[in-house]
Parts: structure tokens; C-alpha cells; sequence
């Protein structure tokens, strides 16, 4: 008890010197990492800070504003990401239609996705077409458990289109005839924007 406590002291001092609690690292063993860990303290979580811009600083994504360069410089010496935004483009966009918008929410879901080490892969058919995510650097039979266990237990092969090579074809069929559609099997690591068949049997 008397080492977890000198454990929570030393944290606690870490976080009233205005530090999160994800850049504490006075630990001496594995038993304070986990109780570190197990405190669920919400600064140990990672951290995306949104800088709400004027929109003239957005040209240069803010690099000019004395604010966004200190958040900047907070952000790296505590391992968060940042992105700018304008709250009042924002507020413009949303009035847009949806074929026109390129808006912050999607600039926060990117960095999120980025800090949290997160991809997404495809799959299309009918009825649907659906994003599966998973963490970088999975292998196809881990990406085809996502959809299913069995997937994953008689994977055999993954037919494989990245997404941006479909739209320049414009059909799977012509994707294909220029060789972009490929077979890979249990070592291919998925990568993002991957559209993906694939071949099991149980």
C-alpha cells in the first residue's frame, strides 16, 4: 500500500505542474504501470485539441497565430495531436449540400483516427458497402475476423482494389482488366482505403 501511494503522490504532483497524466513516466516497475493504468484518469487518454480559428489564419493552417503556435507547442510536449478549424466557416459549411462539405467534424475524425492508430477497410456488395476498422498494421485473416470468426478460421485469400484505383477505373471489372485488382494472402498487412473479397471455407 505505502508503494502505490507513493506511486499516487508523485503523480498527483505531476498533474497539479499543469501535466497530463499521459506524459507521466516516474515509474519504476510493472506493478506501477498497471496501477497507473488502472486509475482510468482522463488525461492518461489521448488528446486531440481543436484550435477555433478567424478565417483569415486558415490559409496557413494557423501557423501564424501566436495561440495555435502555443497550443502547438503544449500538444507536442504532451504526445496530443492538433488540428485548426473555424467555427464560423463551420457553421457555413453545414448549410452546404453534402457533395460540398469538407468540414472539421471530418478533420477530427482523420486526426482521431491517426492518433488512435486506426484504418479502415471496405467491403461491397449487396446489400451494402461497409467500413470496417482496425488498428494499423493488421493482417487479412485479423481484418476478415472483423466481419466474422469464420472468416478468419478458413481465410484462404483476399482479392484486393484500393478505393482510390476503383474510382479512377470507375467499375471493378475495369480495375481488373488493368491488373489493379490483386490476390493476397495470411501475411498482407490491409491498408487503408483497401476494398476487400475474401475467399475462406469452413
Amino acid at each position: 500500500i505505502a508503494k502505490e501511494l507513493a506511486l499516487m503522490e508523485r503523480i498527483k504532483a505531476h498533474l497539479e505542474d499543469g501535466k497530463m497524466a499521459k506524459s507521466f513516466d516516474d515509474i519504476n516497475d510493472e506493478d506501477e504501470q498497471q496501477w497507473l493504468e488502472s486509475y482510468n484518469l482522463l488525461t492518461y487518454k489521448p488528446v486531440i485539441f481543436a484550435a477555433n480559428v478567424a478565417e483569415d489564419d486558415l490559409a496557413d493552417d494557423g501557423a501564424s497565430n501566436a495561440g495555435v503556435q502555443a497550443v502547438r507547442e503544449y500538444a507536442k510536449r504532451e504526445d496530443c495531436e492538433v488540428f485548426v478549424v473555424c467555427a464560423e466557416i463551420e457553421q457555413e459549411i453545414a448549410e452546404l449540400d453534402d457533395d460540398d462539405k469538407e468540414s472539421g467534424l471530418e478533420k477530427l475524425i482523420k486526426a482521431s483516427y491517426s492518433l488512435l492508430g486506426l484504418i479502415s477497410y471496405l467491403t461491397a456488395g449487396e446489400p451494402e458497402v461497409r467500413a470496417w476498422t482496425i488498428k494499423k498494421g493488421t493482417k487479412a485473416p485479423q481484418a476478415a475476423g472483423k466481419i466474422h470468426s469464420d472468416f478468419e478460421r478458413g481465410f484462404i485469400r483476399a482479392e484486393i482494389v484500393s478505393y482510390d484505383d476503383l474510382m479512377a477505373c470507375g467499375t471493378y471489372n475495369a480495375a481488373k482488366e488493368k491488373g489493379l485488382v490483386r490476390l493476397e494472402g495470411k501475411d498482407y498487412v490491409v491498408q487503408d482505403g483497401d476494398i476487400i473479397l475474401f475467399r475462406f471455407n469452413v
